[in-house]
């Protein structure tokens, strides 16, 4: 081992910096891809635009500091990596005359699939079966109009119907039909985020106001997790942030959640639910950030239950593809470029709806696998995925 350019005896970075980041205040720089895969170096203005410029060495510990300063955004191309090959799988196609409210208003069962439509819940188990209307309160007018969407449990025992960019939703128990929960986040820009609900494992969590979540039973409707939030009264345990989207990781012990903070920036977190279950009634107030951003509802999965993956790749400039993150530390573990749509984890894949078919990426290689072209699924669960649009219910299953 010899002592590197930054004047540490370290193993390399395995990436380069321009001479002038290596002091202790060098000035901001861009990411200048090379072509290879997402890997890049990092150069401040005078050397991005010289001809030849001079690159060196640094370890890990001052590549760091240098990518503090990597403000400017990106230059150059990626590489994907396309490596499609044959994915195998079983399809099934059948008649369906059921017309989702939109593409987030279908949603697994147990043995089937659920519809939210203009008549109401309908289960598709195979053939139709009603189970429900859903009347959502009126929402007060908004620059973004609200849009329904769909969630459900794996055990298929309740759902939730909630307006995204809105204020209400229900939990309804489809056993019966009947209402279990009433869901209100109140009025404080409702219209920035989708609605924050999610099942995990025998309870629903879900937004109580902008920056405050709840765990209900929806068997009793009973709240689990009451505690004060407020900045007069709690300061130490009060949450500046605005909830949205949240994704349970796959055994149930963590939220992934896309929200955001006043300037405006986005920030994914993740949240600890098996300590708070467990007793940390603050946990939703402490969670882990992933990224800071200046965009947020953003696709993002789970890849197992250490791993997240988040679209797109980058802060202030960003390129399509993905970032992953360590759950745990919330420290970036890898990218690839590529990936752009509604997406799914299973398995240790990602499945990404693109405009022109469904897509395949092994997060391990950081590559395409394997493209589907013109199906558009929009739902998964039990590990399929269904696209239910033309009268016509498509599902693809995987190979396990």
């Amino acid at each position: 081992m010899k002592v590197l350019p930054c004047g540490h005896l370290a193993p390399a970075a395995g990436a380069r910096v321009c001479a002038h980041l290596t002091t202790d205040n060098g000035p901001r720089c861009f990411r200048v891809l090379t072509g290879v895969a997402t890997r890049y170096d990092l150069l401040c203005t005078t050397c991005a635009e010289a001809d030849t410029p001079e690159l060196v060495d640094v370890c890990a510990g001052c590549f760091d500091r240098a990518e503090g300063l990597a403000r400017l955004g990106w230059l150059g191309s990626p590489e994907v990596l396309l490596r499609d090959r044959d994915l195998g799988g079983t399809w099934t196609t059948t008649a369906c005359p059921v017309t989702p409210l939109n593409d987030r208003c279908l949603a697994a069962l147990p043995d089937g699939w659920l519809a939210w439509t203009a008549d109401g819940l309908v289960a598709l188990d195979p053939a139709p079966r009603h189970v429900s209307a859903v009347d959502l309160p009126a929402e007060s007018p908004s620059k973004q109009a609200p849009e329904p969407a769909l969630y459900t449990p794996v055990d298929g025992r309740f759902a939730a119907a909630v307006a995204d960019y809105g204020r209400y939703g229900v939990v309804v128990d489809l056993a019966s039909g009947a209402l279990a929960l009433t869901l209100d986040r109140q009025d404080y820009h409702p219209g920035t985020v989708r609605f924050p609900v999610a099942f995990v494992g025998p309870l629903v969590v879900a937004a109580t106001g902008w920056n405050r979540l709840d765990a209900f039973d929806p068997a009793t409707g009973r709240l689990l997790t009451e505690r004060v939030t407020t900045y007069e009264e709690n300061p130490e345990h009060y949450f500046d942030y605005f909830f949205g989207a949240m994704l349970p990781s796959p055994s149930g012990r963590s939220l992934l959640v896309d929200g955001w903070v006043w300037h405006p920036e986005g920030i994914p977190l993740v949240l600890d639910c098996a300590a708070w279950f467990a007793g940390d009634r603050h946990a939703p107030e402490h969670g882990r950030t992933l990224a800071v951003r200046d965009e947020w509802d953003m696709p993002m999965a789970w890849v197992d239950d250490e791993t997240v993956a988040l679209q797109e790749i980058g802060d202030k400039q960003r390129i399509d593809g993905i970032q992953l993150h360590d759950a745990r530390t919330g420290r970036r573990t890898g990218m690839f470029a590529g990936p752009t749509g509604r997406m799914w984890g299973h398995g240790g894949l990602l499945y990404v709806t693109t405009d022109d078919g469904f897509e395949v990426w092994d997060p391990a290689e950081g590559a395409r696998i394997g493209f589907v072209p013109g199906f558009h699924p929009t739902a998964h669960g039990n590990g399929a995925f269904a696209e239910l649009r033309a009268g016509r219910l498509r599902i693809w299953t995987p190979e396990a």
